[in-house]
This record gives C-alpha cells, sequence and structure tokens, in this order.
C-alpha cells in the first residue's frame, strides 16, 4: 500500500498563533547519543486570536516530563504536534526531551559534524530540538545555557557522561558567563526559533575588531577546527568587515550585539545560515587560500559572508510572518548582496553573472513543471521552496521597484520599512506599503509579480515612418501549473537609441510597460534607429526580436550599455549554435568578427571581455531549440559546441598568445576584481588556445602555478581536450588531504567527462575512498556535475537517470532535503524526445515508489512528474 499523500498548506489558511512566548530558557547537556534538552517558555495567550488550541511542534523527540506553572502535565503527541488544555493567562511551561544528535544524518536540528555539534534551523528545524511553537512569526528573547565536558545529573535524575572536552560553546547574543564545562548566552532581540544556533567544539577562533559608526566596538570571529583551516579566515573576515561598513553607508544599518560569530562546517545542506549573531557556513562558504580556492570561490565567499551579514536586519530584525513570505526577507537580501558585490567590484560584470545565473536555473524553473510565484500559495514541504524562483528572481522583482520609484525614494521607502517594521514579522502587503506611502504610487498590478508563476515573453517590434519611430511591445506569460491565466504586468522596459554610426540618439530611458500590447513613439530622429531593448536587464524576461546577425554585430561592437552588448554577442552565438546543430552549418563570420573585435578592444574590462567569449551553456542550448518547437538532440549540441570552440580558436590564433600574454598578473596574489579579471580572460584565451596547440602551454601552467585559480584552469584546459590524466593524478596526489579542493577534483572529473563516459565516471568516484553520501558538498561534486554534463547525463542509454535515481534512493533515507532539490535534475524531462522521457519517467517513478520516501522527496518528484 502505498505512503499516504502529505497534507497540502496553503497560504489562504494562514491563522495568527493563539500563544505568543516572552521569553525562552533552554539548557542542554550536551552528549551524542543522549543530548538532554530543558526547556522554561513564558506564554501568553494571544489578545488577537479568540479561539485557538495550544499547540507545539516535535520531531524524533523523547519527551520526558512537560510541567505548567510546577504542575506536571500530560500533553497528547501526534504526528509531531503536542497539544492539550492551557490556561488563558500567562504561565510558564516547562519540559525536558532527549535527542540524538550523531544519528541525525538529515542535519536539520542539533546535529554532530566531525565531533562536534552544531545547529540548522531554518525551516522547520528547531522542532528536532525541543517542543515549541515553531513558526516565524512566534518571536521570543532567548538565554542558553550549554553544559559539555563533564558528568551531569539530569532534573529526572538520569546520570549522563560527559561528551568532551568542547572547549569552546556558541550561542545566539551576547556571551553573559562561561566556566569549565559550561556557557550561558542571551540574545535581547526577539526572533522565531529558525534563527536559534548553538555550536559546541574543539574550535579556534581567527579574531578582529570593528567599530560602528556610533562608536561601539563589536567583536569578531570565524571559528574553525584547528591545523590548516585557521590559515584559510583572513579573507572572510576582511569580508565581513567590508559588509558590516556597507551597509552602513548605504542602507544605514547598524550591528546590534556586542560581538558577531561566524563558524565552518563541514556538513550543511546550504551554503550558510543567518542565525542572530552566530552564522553558521558550509565551509565551503567561507575558507579561502589562493592555493586552495579560485577567484570565482573568493567572489562566491564574499557574496555570501555580505548576504548572511545583510540578514541581520533583512530577516532577523524585521523576519517573514510565514513561510510564503519567504522572497520578503531572502529576495531582498539577495538584492543587497548583490548590490554589494556591484558597488565594491564591477557593476557591469556583475549584472551579466546574475542575468546568467536567473536564466539558467530560474528561467528553467519558470518554464517547467516546478514553476511557482515568487510567494507561492501552497506548499507541502517549504524546504523545496528555497528556489531560484524565491531567491533571484524575489531579488529582480526589487530591482525592478527600485527602478520604478527611483533611487531617493527606494532609500525614504527602506527607512520606513526598518522603522515602521523593526521587531515584526511581516508580509509582502506590508513591503509594498511602505512604497506606496513613500511614493502614492498604485502598486496593485506590480504586486502581480509576487502572484504570478512563468516568465513573460516581450516581443518586440519597430517601425520608422515619417521621421518617427514607433516601437511596439507585446508581452505574454505561458501557462504554468495551476495558472492557466496570465495577466498583464508592470514591466520596467529600458531602452537605448542608436544611429548607424554607434552614437546614442536618445540615452537610457525606462518605459512602463502595462497593456498586453502599447506602442511608444519617438520623434526628432534623422533616420531609423537600432534599439537597444532591455538595457541592464532591466526585468526579468524573455525578448523575442527579429534582428539579423548583422544588426546583433552592431551591438555587439557599439551598445554603450555594457549588458546589452553582451547579451548581443549571446544571442549571435545562440543563434549560431541552433544553426550548427539543425543544418550542420558553418559559423557565421559576422560572429567570429564580432568576438575579434571584443577580443582586441583593450579598452575594455578584461573581464567583460572574458563573459563575451564564453558560449551559451548546452542547456541554454537544449531550451532555446525547445523554445523554437525544436526536440533538442544533447549529443548534437555538444558536437556543435565542441565544433564552435575551435572554430573561435582558429579565428583568434592571431590574437590568443598576445592576449594571454598580456593577461599575466606578477606579484602576489590578490582575488580583487582587476587580477580576477585578467586571470579570466588570460584563462578563456588558454582554454582556446589548448584547441590548438595540444595543451602545451596548459601543461606550463598547471607546472608553474601558484594558485589555485591557475592551476585548475590548466587543469580543465587539459581535461577539455582529453589531455588531462597525468595533471589529474598530480592534482591528487598535492590535495588529498584538503576536503574543499577534493570536491573540485571529484566534480571537474564528471563534468569534464566524455558524454558516453560520464556516467561511469561518476560510478567510479563513489567507489573511491574519499567519498562520502553523507557530506552534501562531496554527494554535490559528483551528482551535480552529472546533471551538468548535460550530454553526459541525458546518454540516451539512459544510464546517468538510472545510477541518479539509485543514489538519491540511498539518500533520502539520510538526507531528504539534498535528495529533494538533487530529484531538480529531471524537471526537464518533458523538453526531450519519447525515448528520453520515458527513461526519465521510469527513473522518478521508481524513486517515487520507494517505500518510507521523505515529505520532501515525496513533494518534488510528484510534482515533477506533474
Amino acid at each position: 500500500m502505498p505512503d499516504a499523500a502529505p497534507d497540502t498548506i496553503y497560504l489562504a489558511d494562514y491563522q495568527p498563533p493563539a500563544y505568543l512566548v516572552d521569553d525562552v530558557h533552554l539548557t542542554f547537556h550536551l552528549h551524542p547519543t543522549k543530548t538532554h534538552v530543558i526547556s522554561r517558555i513564558a506564554f501568553r495567550k494571544n489578545p488577537d486570536v479568540q479561539d485557538g488550541r495550544f499547540e507545539l511542534h516535535g520531531e524524533e523527540l523523547t519527551l520526558l516530563w512537560a510541567r505548567i506553572d510546577g504542575q506536571d502535565w500530560k500533553p497528547f503527541v501526534t504526528d509531531g504536534i503536542l497539544t492539550a488544555s492551557a490556561p488563558t493567562e500567562a504561565f510558564i511551561w516547562e519540559a525536558e526531551v532527549e535527542i540524538n544528535p550523531s544519528a541525525n544524518t538529515a542535519l536539520e536540528g542539533l546535529y554532530m559534524s566531525g565531533g562536534m555539534y552544531c545547529t540548522q534551523c531554518e525551516a522547520e528545524g528547531f522542532r528536532r530540538i525541543t517542543y515549541y511553537p515553531d513558526r516565524p512569526d512566534v518571536m521570543a528573547k532567548f538565554t542558553v545555557r550549554i553544559e559539555s565536558g563533564q558528568p551531569a545529573t539530569l532534573s529526572n535524575g538520569q546520570k549522563i557522561s560527559g561528551d568532551g572536552p568542547h572547549p569552546v560553546l556558541l550561542s545566539n547574543g551576547n556571551a553573559t558567563g562561561a566556566g569549565e564545562g559550561w556557557a550561558e548566552w542571551h540574545d535581547p532581540w526577539p526572533k522565531p526559533a529558525y534563527l536559534f544556533a548553538l555550536v559546541a567544539g574543539d574550535l579556534v577562533a581567527h579574531s578582529d575588531t570593528f567599530t560602528t559608526r556610533s562608536g561601539r566596538d563589536v567583536d569578531l570571529n570565524i571559528w574553525v577546527r584547528p591545523g590548516a583551516d585557521e590559515a584559510k579566515c583572513a579573507f572572510g573576515m576582511q569580508a565581513l568587515k567590508k559588509s558590516m561598513t556597507w551597509d552602513e553607508q548605504v542602507y544605514g544599518r547598524e550591528y546590534d550585539l556586542d560581538l558577531f560569530n561566524i563558524v565552518a562546517v563541514d556538513d550543511f545542506n546550504a551554503g550558510a545560515m543567518e542565525n542572530k549573531g552566530l552564522n553558521i557556513f558550509n565551509a565551503s562558504a567561507v575558507l579561502a587560500s589562493s592555493e586552495t580556492a579560485t577567484d570565482t570561490d573568493f567572489e562566491r565567499i564574499e557574496g555570501i559572508i555580505a548576504h548572511e551579514y545583510f540578514h541581520n536586519w533583512t530577516g532577523n530584525r524585521i523576519t517573514c510572518r510565514d513561510w510564503f513570505q519567504l522572497c520578503l526577507k531572502e529576495g531582498l537580501t539577495v538584492f543587497r548582496d548583490q548590490q554589494f558585490t556591484s558597488d565594491i567590484r564591477s557593476q557591469a560584470v556583475k549584472r551579466i553573472d546574475d542575468a546568467i545565473v536567473l536564466r539558467a536555473y530560474q528561467f528553467r524553473e519558470d518554464n517547467g513543471p516546478l514553476a511557482h510565484p515568487v510567494r507561492p500559495e501552497s506548499f507541502v514541504e517549504i524546504n523545496n521552496f528555497y528556489t531560484a524562483t524565491v531567491y533571484e528572481k524575489g531579488a529582480e522583482v526589487i530591482g525592478m521597484l527600485k527602478l520604478l520609484v527611483g533611487d531617493d525614494a527606494y532609500t525614504k521607502a527602506l527607512d520606513l520599512y526598518f522603522t515602521r517594521h523593526d521587531g515584526d514579522a511581516a508580509t509582502i502587503e506590508n513591503w509594498l506599503q511602505v512604497f506606496t506611502d513613500t511614493t502614492g504610487r498604485d502598486l496593485s498590478q506590480f504586486k502581480k509579480w509576487y502572484a504570478q508563476a512563468g516568465t513573460p515573453r516581450l516581443t518586440v517590434r519597430d517601425e520608422y515612418v515619417d521621421g518617427i519611430y514607433h516601437l511596439h511591445l507585446q508581452q505574454a506569460t505561458p501557462a504554468t501549473p495551476e495558472q492557466n491565466v496570465k495577466e498583464p504586468l508592470l514591466i520596467p522596459v529600458a531602452i537605448g537609441l542608436l544611429d548607424e554610426n554607434g552614437a546614442e540618439v536618445l540615452p537610457t530611458t525606462v518605459l512602463e510597460l502595462t497593456e498586453a500590447e502599447q506602442t511608444f513613439t519617438f520623434d526628432g530622429l534623422a533616420s531609423k534607429p537600432i534599439p537597444s531593448i532591455l538595457r541592464n536587464f532591466s526585468a526579468p524576461v524573455i525578448v523575442t526580436h527579429d534582428k539579423t546577425n548583422t544588426e546583433r554585430a552592431f551591438l555587439l561592437a557599439h551598445d554603450t550599455d555594457p549588458f546589452n552588448r553582451w547579451d548581443a554577442g549571446r544571442m549571435l552565438a545562440q543563434d549560431v549554435l541552433m544553426l550548427m546543430v539543425r543544418y550542420d552549418a558553418t559559423p557565421d563570420a559576422a560572429f567570429l568578427d564580432g568576438l575579434a573585435a571584443v577580443l582586441r578592444d583593450d579598452t575594455l574590462d578584461p573581464a567583460f571581455r572574458a563573459l563575451v567569449l564564453r558560449l551559451p551553456s548546452e542547456e541554454d542550448t537544449a531550451q532555446a531549440l525547445f523554445d523554437d518547437g525544436d526536440t533538442p538532440d544533447p549529443t548534437m549540441i555538444n558536437r556543435a559546441h565542441e565544433t564552435l570552440k575551435l572554430h573561435i580558436a582558429q579565428h583568434l590564433q592571431d590574437t590568443l598568445p598576445r592576449i594571454y600574454a598580456d593577461m599575466a598578473v606578477t606579484g602576489p596574489y590578490t582575488p580583487d576584481a582587476e587580477p580576477a579579471g585578467k586571470r579570466a580572460l588570460g584563462n578563456a584565451a588558454l582554454a582556446l588556445i589548448s584547441k590548438l596547440d595540444g595543451g602545451k602551454q596548459a601543461t606550463l601552467q598547471f607546472a608553474n602555478a601558484d594558485n589555485m585559480t591557475q592551476q585548475l584552469a590548466a587543469l580543465r584546459a587539459l581535461l577539455q581536450i582529453s589531455k588531462g590524466q597525468d595533471a589529474l593524478a598530480a592534482f591528487e596526489a598535492q590535495w588529498q588531504h584538503d576536503r574543499l579542493v577534493m570536491d573540485k577534483w571529484f566534480a571537474l572529473q564528471v563534468s569534464l567527462a566524455a558524454p558516453e563516459a560520464a556516467a561511469d565516471t561518476a560510478q567510479r568516484l563513489t567507489e573511491h575512498p574519499a567519498f562520502d553520501i553523507k557530506n552534501p558538498n562531496r554527494f554535490r561534486s559528483v551528482f551535480g556535475a552529472l546533471k551538468g554534463n548535460t550530454a553526459g547525463f541525458h546518454q540516451s542509454s539512459g544510464t546517468a537517470y538510472a545510477l541518479l535515481a539509485d543514489w538519491l534512493i540511498k539518500l533520502d533515507k539520510l538526507n531528504p532535503q539534498t535528495t529533494a532539490r538533487m530529484t531538480a535534475s529531471f524537471e526537464t524531462w518533458q523538453r526531450y524526445d519519447t525515448d528520453r522521457q520515458g527513461k526519465m519517467r521510469a527513473a522518478l517513478t521508481r524513486i517515487a515508489q520507494t517505500p518510507g520516501l521523505s515529505r520532501d522527496t515525496k513533494e518534488m518528484v510528484t510534482r515533477i512528474l506533474g
């Protein structure tokens, strides 16, 4: 008999909590298998709720006893909900539970990672720690006592041996006391339980201080295990200080505790978590040195540290009322970290990077069975909605809002938001209201961006008649699951107009498209202009505009908007690739000449030129063919990509050696934007050179590299021409004791394997002694890379589909959250031919029919299958 379908939760059914919490006191007696948690919680009836039961959430807990106001209390517990009658006046609830951190492979709640205790409570992990109203709109002040390293007599008389030594005992807020084997913490700011954190282990701190603009000194610590990790904290600390300074200067937000702690953890499902005053980071998202991290790693670390710090206000001081409002904290904070990176690095390059990510992940999500609004209407498992739509599209919605109201109005609205909602659990309605109140604008149509799933299509037509230029814009959003009818959105369309010499005859102007079709007119033009549409990617839409390759090459060479200049090259490349797939055509000379012109233009930012040289991904080409009515063949797409790279290398062969030499960076390594941009362009040139010289230059670079960026780029270039086996072995011998570098070693082999060998390579690597199914980073380094090898994953044999399904079934019993996210590898199954569809459906069905499948994975598989 199949497992019962889990219940669906609906936004429309939201009810405020019947009981509120003022204070929480927690005492932890740590033990690997028998941690005891004693809670003392001050409850009071919510005056705004007349009826409502007293309910507490709990999972994987053994309740030893419970009391209300000192009197024994026998609650009723079923399906993770504890219920019973409770006083109408304020009362104290006390309870003691036992939990088993060492058995917690799901990495939610309190668990063990390499002998260290740590927590992850977002979204609903706190219920694995003790019974509590585990919802974001219940906010309270927390006081925590942690005891470890000495025998303890528990309140029920049981004696447990100490687990230690754990010299470092951390929780949220400020330290209020410590001694041998114990520490106490108090967080003065009310917070929901999902922001609770605890860490205990043998750790050392990389420490610094920060002085706020009001003159308060804040102690800063990055905690790591003793040994090699201590040398990898300096960059993260500087990124934290930059973030604190930037948030004061740009948003007026000052840090509000006496100290800020970050802890690096090996086993973590996500990148990091913004727990108040105690951020817990996946080690890959905070630890870096020039020897072990690439330029991309450094920029990612800088952005994630900024993101989690910015949550202190947009997520912690102001949280979300319910999980349907997740985009309120995540979309806003992503937008803020994007602003931060743009300000300290390159605005143009950052905007292009963000668009690449959005198109690769969110557009695919929007155009498949997993499509959902930025604010979903329902969910089964909230963990499945930590998606590109909530995060990246959520950030794009805020970027559009800022563009529509202007910088000054945005600043005023944010100031009002922080003043009005400090300490609140807020909603999208609260967020939009501050903009209405400060600008007077009616944002009811704009609000549809939060409610309507799918990526809008923007069709452009133009004509020039009697000196007047007419620009016709039409919007349409395809039907998505559970949303067949789409209404027109308010879309800010930033445009510019160029003359035949590339001079601007109309600087960037923002048009507001509010109807299904609108025409905008421009007069006073001596000739028909060349339009530059959707400048700086002003809205997350797909533009259809019938341009010739000559016009696109013109924009690639002359557009004054960096994003559209890059995008013109990308569209040229996509057109070339689609013709090569369909007709085995020769690459268009206009495209190759346009690339050459950009590459040779030394006035352009090297990082920008490196992006122009990067082809659309094979996944992008598959989607473009599908959107154009074709059934994509991954093997033919892979062949076209490899052929085009060779043509580019041959066309640029006189320029590439000069570019490679000019981009050489001398002196000590720094991850700053300028040298990183040079290395990006130099390594893009190296990848093309390797196709012509058999890997000679890459072999030299690999041997002489003094930083991971150069070493890994050389190894990648060699593997791409099937010449990297010796370098691969040398890399493993050099880095076998560094877990983060070895993640790169695993991923590179699978992602660059020949398509016919990709599944076998992944299977072989699962037999490597360093493979660990329980470590999310290592699992993703193999199977995330397999999915990223598009032609390999979609081999017609279906071997990769079956292999991934086998491993997801194994993983679901250990870590449902990572399993569910990895099932998204199958989300494009309807794109391909009948044979591949059948094999993907078979793999998904086999997962769905696994006895005891988790809620997380069951929901995802059900949605993907439709």
